[in-house]
């Protein structure tokens, strides 16, 4: 099928499968290639109406039962470093080293991706294991236009020149969107995954960006529900970006 939009998409997927995110549910996601590639503020255009990204295709839950996805954002001008915030980054500063590169596929990450996946019992959408292949197709293929920026950017830790986490992050014209991050368990007491947030609201705040998407926040996973601590934060809900906020003291 061929949705008429600028630029048009291909469907390429479209059936219920297995939910990766609720035990038990089926989901429906339908995979859209774009058959050109897209630029930076088509980029959030999409991410608006609630896109994501996976490789080279978007996808959106379209579940006919179901709406227990919600896209989450962060709008950056209103966000303030919570004390649970602050304690993260003084725990984490002293000891991780970030960088900020274009994406890489190679075994190092890949096994940390496993790793991370597996000490997590993190829910899949299949029960193959990562190799180089996928790996590339997932996080390193993208299907954006080139430009003065680089579309797609690989926020990495490590510790003591030893690797320990990745985000993988989109860039469009006034927002970015993390995709996916993943990090060593054995360091789950740095808190990684909210430390790769906190340093990409940086990168928003000192680009004058209006937001940070988070992806999907489901309440009923709790690998996911996390994201709704980030206050104050939007979810598109039947069609319209709702706002919620910190509550009063």
């Amino acid at each position: 099928m061929l949705l008429d939009r600028d630029p048009a998409e291909l469907v390429v997927h479209d059936e219920e499968e297995p939910c990766p995110y609720i035990e038990s549910q089926r989901a429906r996601m339908p995979l859209r290639l774009p058959l050109r590639p897209i630029s930076a503020s088509t980029l959030d255009s999409r991410l608006a109406a609630g896109d994501r990204r996976h490789g080279r295709l978007l996808y959106q839950p379209s579940c006919p039962h179901c709406r227990a996805c919600e896209p989450i954002r962060i709008p950056v001008r209103d966000f303030t470093f919570g004390r649970g915030h602050r304690r993260i980054v003084r725990r984490a500063e002293p000891v991780v080293t970030t960088e900020i590169g274009p994406p890489i596929a190679d075994a190092e990450r890949v096994a940390l991706y496993e790793k991370h996946k597996r000490e997590r019992n993190l829910c899949a959408r299949s029960d193959e294991c990562m190799d180089l292949v996928r790996y590339r197709r997932f996080l390193v293929e993208h299907c954006f236009a080139g430009g003065q920026r680089a579309p797609v950017f690989e926020m990495r830790h490590s510790i003591e020149g030893r690797l320990c986490g990745v985000a993988i992050t989109d860039r469009g014209s006034r927002a970015l969107s993390a995709v996916y991050c993943y990090y060593d368990p054995a360091h789950a007491n740095l808190s990684l995954g909210t430390y790769s947030i906190l340093k990409q609201i940086e990168l928003c705040a000192h680009g004058s960006l209006d937001y940070l998407y988070l992806g999907l926040y489901v309440a009923n996973n709790p690998h996911m529900a996390y994201k709704a601590r980030f206050l104050p934060h939007e979810r598109l809900i039947e069609g319209t970006w709702q706002r919620f906020e910190r509550a009063a003291r």
